[in-house]
């Protein structure tokens, strides 16, 4: 195994393959608005059922986009992630006060985060899913507006980044770091196992 595409748009991910020394090449979509109408959740949908939806929709819209263009044939790996607080789905923040309103429901409570992998060559594709509970302390309306003002919640499922200033908030986690940030480093490599006999970096 060569390398791999990692279509994805996040930085993170792109640092935690990284430190499995997998090589890879990022594949980004064309259309930046495409790519984000694939993650509207549907009504009454489970978020475990969601998280794997999407993963497999961006999958599938990367393999099409790889098709067309022209680039040499290697698998390609998606993700996706997205905060749950029972069966309430919190994705990505469309603004400040939306984001102030995900951290007020998150404060003092746990939440779940739920991260999909999917990685397809050829014919052949696998799949792995990490589950994770992060248990917020109780936040004052001055945290709040502090951590929104920092800009670090655009983009990030339930409006923070535990890699960040909101690692200050967080009482204990259970589950997967990396695949809170967005990437379980486990389950990717195990998924990564199938395609190349080859040890990752670190193992052996």
């Amino acid at each position: 195994m060569p390398f791999i595409y990692l279509a994805s748009q996040s930085q993170r991910r792109a640092q935690l393959l990284e430190q499995l020394g997998v090589p890879f090449q990022l594949l980004l979509p064309t259309d930046a608005d495409a790519a984000e109408a694939l993650e509207q959740v549907r009504a009454g949908e489970a978020p475990g059922r969601y998280v794997r939806r999407v993963t497999r929709l961006k999958l599938e819209a990367a393999l099409r986009q790889l098709a067309a263009s022209g680039l040499p044939a290697a698998p390609v790996l998606c993700a996706d992630t997205t905060v749950a607080l029972g069966a309430q789905i919190l994705g990505k923040p469309r603004d400040a006060r939306e984001a102030a309103r995900m951290l007020r429901l998150l404060s003092g409570r746990t939440h779940r985060v739920i991260t999909a992998v999917a990685v397809q060559a050829g014919g052949m594709r696998h799949e792995a899913v990490s589950d994770s509970r992060v248990r917020f302390a109780a936040l004052t309306p001055r945290e709040v507006a502090a951590y929104v003002a920092s800009g670090e919640w655009q983009g990030k499922a339930g409006g923070y980044a535990i890699q960040g200033r909101a690692a200050a908030f967080v009482e204990r986690i259970s589950g997967s770091h990396s695949g809170i940030m967005g990437l379980p480093l486990h389950e990717t490599a195990m998924l990564l196992r199938f395609l190349s006999p080859r040890p990752l970096a670190g193992e052996g």
